[in-house]
């Protein structure tokens, strides 16, 4: 059985680390890496869209990615109890037309045994902003 360290229930310093290697992950944009962070079946609601499984969410990630252009994501441990941890996050990212925006939300994240998240529902929003506004500035 696959495994993704570290493995609930998380305290302080291994939800930290769960929640810096899903950053790490997201700002790579590979929705493989991405996804296997998830179980075979992980349930997903991302704003309005729900689905489920592996397949789901690289479909859902590159869609995304192909849309949100430069992306770059922080997120912050909010709290964390047993196999759950939320989170708060922002990302900026422009559109084909060269939008900036910068996006706020937050998570809810629930982990198998073994250290896979089974469940993760997120709400977000998106802001307007001007490219000298922005915050996250990484190198390409």
């Amino acid at each position: 059985m696959e495994a993704r360290p570290p493995l609930p229930p998380f305290t302080l310093e291994t939800a930290l680390q769960k929640v810096q290697a899903a950053e790490d992950a997201w700002n790579s944009r590979d929705p493989a890496r991405v996804a296997l962070a998830y179980t075979p079946d992980s349930e997903w609601r991302n704003r309005s869209e729900f689905f489920v499984g592996r397949a789901a969410i690289e479909d859902f990630l590159r869609r995304k990615w192909e849309k949100e252009l430069d992306y770059r994501l922080k997120k912050e441990l909010w709290c964390y109890l047993d196999n759950r941890i939320a989170v708060r996050f922002e990302y900026e990212w422009h559109d084909a037309e060269g939008q900036w925006f910068r996006s706020y939300g937050n998570e809810m994240w629930e982990f198998a045994e073994n250290g896979l998240m089974r469940r993760r529902y997120a709400s977000i929003n998106d802001l307007p902003i001007a490219e000298q506004d922005r915050k996250f500035r990484w190198p390409r």
